[in-house]
């Protein structure tokens, strides 16, 4: 099997795994944060330091590989899609990185309602983000097979 073919397949799982992590995240897991806190903040701050290595554990090696995929593919398949698909990943990266990362951090501290809606909220950043590099993602694998197809 073809290089890029590999590569556009496993871009697209990661990518697509994201996608569905983040939209379970969004709608399910951040919301149920607060009775978590409302029921006891010892038990609060327990289980946001287990959900940060947990969820570190999941997301990290799917971002690195959508993130290594998206790079490789931005060099070797520059056009409107591998960019728009490259922004993407900065725009959530740095969402993640410079808001939900120190968001967790002080709610791992105390509950704080605010930073909790704020954390709810600005999710939504990455929840559209990841929606859009998943249809990139599929779009961007298309493009492989039709290649392939086409050299063939």
């Amino acid at each position: 099997m073809p290089l890029d073919l590999i590569l556009a397949h496993v871009h697209a799982y990661a990518t697509l795994c994201m996608t569905g992590l983040i939209w379970f995240v969004q709608v399910n897991h951040y919301p149920l944060f607060k009775n978590v806190a409302e029921a006891n903040e010892d038990v609060w701050r327990k289980y946001e330091e287990a959900h940060q290595a947990r969820t570190t554990v999941i997301v990290m090696p799917l971002m690195f590989a959508e993130l290594g995929t998206a790079g490789w593919f931005a060099f070797t398949q520059t056009g409107p899609l591998t960019i728009a698909g490259a922004a993407l990943i900065a725009i959530v990266w740095l969402q993640t990185f410079a808001v939900a990362v120190p968001i967790h951090a002080a709610l791992g501290r105390a509950f704080d309602a605010r930073l909790h809606a704020r954390l709810v909220w600005t999710n939504w950043i990455r929840t559209v983000g990841w929606s859009a590099r998943g249809v990139i993602g599929l779009m961007l694998l298309q493009r492989v097979l039709l290649q392939q197809a086409a050299a063939a």
